[in-house]
């Protein structure tokens, strides 16, 4: 493995900012943005942590095209830099690596921001380095307090608002577990959904053994939807646990009837006899996915 290339220069070049040429044009609500205020806040607060990518420079033009960073390379002129560290790709491939990497889950950015707090940095510092008030870095940090071991595990590597934290807490370990799994089963990891099950809890199996109160429904009315939760949480499950077979069965029909039909005597019998048969077989066996 010694004929590995390498993908950009390991030096990081101090680049001019008016010599970075931008390879494609930035929408004009990025400036206003949530996400780009928060980077004008880190820059200035604790510097450009992830240089900006760019390709040789062009011999004509002394200039450099920018192949990755074009937000960052505007928070730094909105702050007025004069250079911008950058790395110098290989070749001038104008792709964005960004898109090739696996984003922060709120797990790990939780775990990251709790080691800045324990090696010294101030809360005050940390909200203004991401651009949110204080309240909300509190709720980030403590995202995983009162959540099981197990309920963590299931969420590792995806992104969620810490009010699903806070509603998982009021549950026990064993329904916090049940309701994860719920809301990744259905791809629903929301708020209202949380809100849901939370609301269709038994008394048992919530921390305190207290039901939340909820305005406007009766007793009567919550007792019908925590059975009709339970009804259909458990035909879910019955589906799910199906679904793999379901599908194999299918591709195999699909299959088995596009060869059938291939057949010129076959599917003329089939169509003059049983006219209604040959519709449905024929519609199967042009499907291109099991959506159609």
């Amino acid at each position: 493995m010694n004929g590995v290339p390498r993908a950009f220069s390991p030096e990081i070049l101090q680049v001019p900012l008016d010599k970075l040429l931008p390879s494609r044009s930035l929408p004009s609500s990025v400036p206003g943005s949530v996400k780009f205020r928060q980077i004008v806040s880190s820059i200035q607060s604790v510097g450009l942590i992830e240089p900006l990518s760019i390709s040789p420079m062009d011999a004509i033009s002394g200039q450099y095209l920018v192949l990755d960073g074009h937000v960052r390379l505007m928070a730094m002129q909105e702050l007025e830099f004069s250079v911008a560290p950058c790395l110098l790709a290989a070749d001038d491939e104008a792709y964005t690596y960004n898109s090739r990497i696996n984003r922060l889950s709120s797990i790990q950015e939780t775990r990251m921001l709790q080691e800045a707090v324990a090696k010294g940095v101030s809360k005050d510092r940390l909200a203004q380095s991401l651009n949110i008030d204080i309240s909300s870095l509190l709720k980030k940090l403590k995202l995983l307090d009162g959540i099981c071991p197990e309920a963590v595990e299931l969420l590792r590597d995806l992104q969620f608002s810490p009010e699903i934290s806070r509603i998982l807490r009021k549950m026990k370990a064993t329904r916090q577990v049940v309701c994860v799994d719920l809301m990744l089963s259905a791809n629903s990891l929301t708020v209202n959904y949380a809100e849901a099950l939370l609301a269709t809890t038994p008394a048992e199996l919530l921390v305190g053994g207290e039901k939340p109160e909820m305005k406007g429904v009766t007793a009567e009315q919550m007792a019908r939807m925590e059975h009709e939760m339970e009804n259909l949480q458990g035909q879910y499950k019955l589906i799910e646990d199906s679904y793999a077979d379901d599908v194999l069965n299918l591709v195999v029909a699909q299959g088995y009837l596009s060869k059938l039909l291939a057949n010129d005597a076959v599917s003329r019998f089939i169509e003059q006899h049983r006219q209604d048969i040959y519709e449905q077989f024929k519609s199967i066996a042009l499907m291109n996915s099991l959506d159609s």
